[in-house]
């Protein structure tokens, strides 16, 4: 065909593109739709009930024709005992056998064996069949060597007499005339057949896509009409009651519930811009008012100067609370640079912008000098400021500390190697999370500290542990403090 089309696309003078264009068009494919699918389905399926019920049919029409020579037989042989001494002339027991269909008869009687109708010379030994006692294996097989048999084969029969008495009767025929019915019976039973698998087929098929490919259907172009615009107006759900009205009543819910969702987040994007342009407004106004405060600080007023520290930590929760909601903010944090880094040089950076220092809050590094682990080293100093300012911050405003210890305290770090993992334990001997909060401590804008937290430290720290391929959690510790676990893969 495609030498054929390429000789056509030459004559025609069409373009390689168009050429090719045609030649996918024209090229044979399989049937890919569940329609075409379901149709050769049930059609093969039909054909294949009918293919096994074949066998039986055939096995039946066997021996009724067997059981029909069988009984021209016997009828003939009544015949013959009228004679008398059952003298029959050979033109004469010629003609009885041609009308009976059989080259010989014979006939047991209290063990006797008479032979009623003498059989020719056969050029081969016959195959006996006896109908009295054949097993279904045998029933089944025997028409399928009648019609392979070979063309000289003949079927020596017995069964029960039916018209005399008797132990059995017996009977030689040609294979010949049976396997010439049996060709006919076969070719008669597949036409029969073909023409019953395509009516059921046909049948079949038209109910299931009356009752399920239709539905279907309907449900995919339902779907695919939500794809395109999520806006667009809803067919109502069928009242079908079966497992396809199901389908499209938890289809149309789903439908809903995504577009809700659209439409939430849609809104919470204009939310996160106007949030996004009021933090930029306001970062500006906080570094006007720190500016002022820093002015008001050469101030000799005495009411001025008791102010001015309050007015300094209020402008500073507030500039830490808009520089934290502007890092959730993004969209997505950066894939990490990883790199070697040695984990004491970093908890030394880390410890001096979180505010620990020897007279008050303190460091205490329990980690091998050379412990190295695979991260970016920004975010791994972002992790590592956001738990030892939370620590610091929950050690400086413990109540129950006492006036001498007020504001001092220590944080812990460890590390070690485990399964393949690099563990960072960052301990401290504050009062602790509150049970109430331990389990919601990592969800935005949940924080432990009553007024100076935004909630979002160890939101963003976990997300920037999980791009690592790693975690962050809070795991119980010996002490009253709290006790956070980075794991990171070695």
């Amino acid at each position: 065909m495609i030498p054929l089309f390429d000789r056509l696309a030459t004559a025609l003078k069409l373009s390689p593109q168009t050429a090719e264009t045609w030649r996918e068009r024209l090229r044979p494919r399989a049937p890919d739709g569940l329609s075409a699918r379901l149709l050769l389905l049930t059609f093969a399926f039909t054909l294949a009930v009918e293919a096994l019920i074949m066998g039986p049919n055939l096995a039946a029409f066997h021996e009724r024709w067997l059981r029909d020579r069988l009984q021209a037989a016997e009828l003939a042989s009544v015949g013959v005992e009228a004679l008398p001494y059952s003298a029959v002339e050979d033109d004469t027991a010629a003609e009885l056998m041609r009308i009976g269909g059989v080259q010989a008869v014979a006939l047991t009687e209290q063990g006797v064996r008479r032979l009623l109708l003498q059989a020719p010379n056969l050029p081969r030994a016959p195959e006996l069949i006896d109908l009295r006692q054949q097993n279904s294996w045998a029933r089944l097989t025997d028409p399928w060597r009648t019609l392979f048999g070979h063309p000289d084969r003949s079927l020596r029969v017995q069964a029960k007499p039916r018209y005399r008495s008797g132990d059995f009767i017996e009977i030689v025929t040609p294979a010949q005339p049976l396997k010439l019915e049996l060709k006919a019976f076969l070719l008669n039973s597949l036409l029969v057949s073909l023409l019953v698998s395509l009516t059921a087929g046909a049948l079949l098929y038209g109910g299931l896509a009356l009752l399920v490919l239709r539905p279907l259907q309907r449900v995919t172009r339902s779907m695919e009409r939500f794809a395109a615009d999520p806006e667009s107006a809803a067919e109502p759900p069928s009242d079908r009651h079966d497992e396809i009205g199901r389908v499209e009543r938890e289809l149309a819910r789903m439908q809903e519930e995504v577009r809700q969702s659209l439409r939430s987040r849609a809104r919470l994007v204009a939310l996160g811009e106007a949030v996004a342009k009021i933090n930029h407004d306001l970062r500006n106004m906080l570094t006007s008012a720190q500016m002022a405060s820093e002015r008001l600080a050469t101030s000799a007023d005495p009411q001025v100067a008791k102010a001015l520290p309050r007015l300094e930590r209020a402008l500073s929760r507030a500039a830490s609370l808009s520089r934290n909601v502007l890092e959730y903010g993004r969209s997505e944090e950066p894939a990490p640079q990883k790199t070697r880094v040695v984990l004491t040089k970093a908890l030394t950076l880390a410890a001096e912008d979180a505010g620990l220092e020897p007279d008050g809050v303190r460091l205490i590094k329990q980690v091998p000098a050379r412990f190295a682990v695979e991260a970016d080293p920004d975010q791994l100093y972002r992790i590592l400021v956001n738990l030892m300012r939370n620590a610091r911050q929950a050690i400086e405003a413990d109540p129950g500390r006492s006036p001498e210890r007020r504001g001092k305290g220590a944080v812990t770090v460890s590390a070690f190697g485990q399964d393949g993992v690099c563990v960072i334990r960052i301990a401290d001997d504050g009062p602790g999370i509150p049970p109430r909060l331990a389990e919601r401590l990592f969800e935005p804008f949940v924080s432990s500290k009553s007024s100076d937290g935004s909630g979002l430290g160890l939101t963003i720290s976990r997300e920037l542990a999980a791009l690592h391929g790693g975690d962050l959690r809070l795991v119980p510790g010996d002490g009253g403090g709290a006790v956070f676990e980075l794991r990171l893969p070695a």
